[in-house]
């Protein structure tokens, strides 16, 4: 392993995962920046750490038979990926979409292993979730999906072992009664989830995690160049929980919210969002809606256009709040031509490979999901902490912790990222950061 070049320990991941393009992208663009930290590290090499941190330690997957409200039985797929449980028990979402395939899943785990080692919280990395869409199904439906998807992957999770959480497609509903089959299988009331409801385990701000998090890392980017968010112009993409606690927080901050977006297009709000507005996301997402129009049909100063992203509008930040890749090489120059100077990724690899290479030769801040939504999983990991110890911290106590995750994490980022001309490169500084925990802790441990 110490002789291969870069480029020869690629061709091997490619030829051992074969048709996985989005996991080939995951490795691609955290190990090409820790390559050269790792053969400079003797121990790591005669470990075989590289060639071990990029194979899953157990991958999960299964049938999930339901049935629907006209009695007539479905089958969709499920997934766990057990990615890295180096430094704590797995931990990561479980995403309902049509989309979801194992490629997915596999590079979804990966990025998560190295995002938890950020956060400095004894957690691992692991992803899951099913090709199965909660649009569109009944409350009846989604439960017995719930269900059946819950009666194998229990018996592969646990507080020590595996705990999930919601990401896209599973909020507090699917959460609810996936845990309630989970205790109702193990006779158990564990910490084995997180995002849960607040009268039965839950942690609050939670559900704003994400997006709060996501402007305070953006916040400590600012500090370095002596400047806030209060009256920046800033792109969201996306409507659902994470975009509006960006949305929320931004509002909060001063700045100008002047997009969201859908699936079927995106809306222009010049002015900036007011409070109400903001607060209308919850009711688009409650209803299950995956319209931005409806935001501009609701609000006369909103402006809808159909079938285009949000990246065209003129900004100083753009936020990538929706889904992986929804932001391509063609984006990421007309933002920067239209005057951004900041591109946040909220969403996991918001960026294309090929987009987030090109933005880190260039002069602008730019910052990768691993880093920037970080929040989310932070904060399920204090939900973890209080289900421990039986107790629940005020808002006011997880919202000051999580901040305090947050510059953590930009100062690791900033730390291992410094470049001789004063320009962070973040995407090394978060993949070098996150990878040196990992790697000591498997080190460590032996050839397990």
């Amino acid at each position: 392993m110490a002789t291969l070049s870069f480029d020869e320990f690629m061709k091997r991941v490619v030829e051992r995962n074969p048709g996985e393009k989005e996991f080939q992208d995951a490795v691609k663009e955290v190990m090409s920046t820790t390559w050269e930290t790792f053969k400079a590290n003797k121990r790591f090499v005669d470990a075989n750490i590289m060639e071990r941190i990029v194979e899953p330690e157990r991958i999960i997957i299964f049938r999930v038979p339901w049935t629907d409200d006209q009695g007539k039985i479905q089958v969709n797929r499920g997934y766990r990926v057990q990615f890295n449980s180096a430094i704590g028990p797995y931990k990561g979402g479980l995403r309902f979409h049509p989309a979801v395939n194992l490629s997915v899943m596999k590079s979804l785990a990966f990025e998560q292993t190295f995002k938890n080692a950020l956060t400095t919280l004894p957690m691992g990395g692991g992803k899951g979730g099913a090709d199965f869409d909660p649009k569109g199904k009944s409350d009846a439906e989604v439960m017995r999906f719930c269900q059946s998807y819950m009666d194998e992957l229990y018996r592969h999770i646990g507080p020590d072992t595996d705990v999930p959480a919601g990401d896209v497609g599973v909020g507090k509903r699917e959460v609810g009664y996936m845990y309630g089959q989970y205790r109702r299988l193990t006779n158990t009331f564990t910490s084995t989830f997180t995002g849960k409801g607040l009268a039965w385990g839950g942690s609050l701000v939670r559900p704003e995690a994400t997006g709060f998090g996501a402007v305070y890392f953006g916040e400590e980017v600012l500090k370095r160049n002596n400047e806030t968010f209060k009256g920046k112009k800033v792109v969201v993409s996306g409507f659902g929980q994470v975009a509006w606690g960006v949305a929320k927080k931004l509002v909060e901050l001063g700045a100008k919210v002047i997009t969201i977006s859908g699936p079927d297009g995106y809306v222009h709000i010049p002015d900036g969002m007011t409070e109400e507005q903001v607060e209308y996301m919850l009711e688009m997402r409650a209803s299950c809606r995956d319209r931005a129009e409806d935001f501009s049909d609701k609000f006369k100063n909103a402006t809808f256009h159909k079938g285009v992203k949000p990246w065209v509008v003129p900004c100083d930040v753009a936020m990538t709040c929706a889904i992986q890749n929804e932001c391509n090489l063609d984006d990421v120059k007309t933002l920067m031509k239209n005057g951004c100077k900041m591109i946040l990724e909220v969403s996991n690899m918001g960026c294309t490979l090929e987009a987030a290479e090109y933005l880190r030769e260039q002069d602008i801040e730019f910052a990768p999901g691993k880093a920037v939504n970080a929040g989310g999983v932070a904060t399920s990991g204090l939900e973890m902490s209080q289900n421990s110890i039986r107790m629940s911290w005020d808002a006011a106590e997880v919202d000051k912790k999580l901040r305090g995750i947050m510059k953590g994490i930009h100062d690791v980022c900033y730390q291992y990222g410094k470049q001789d001309n004063g320009k962070v490169d973040y995407v090394k500084g978060a993949n070098i950061g996150g990878f040196m925990k990992v790697a000591e802790a498997m080190a460590d441990q032996g050839a397990i």
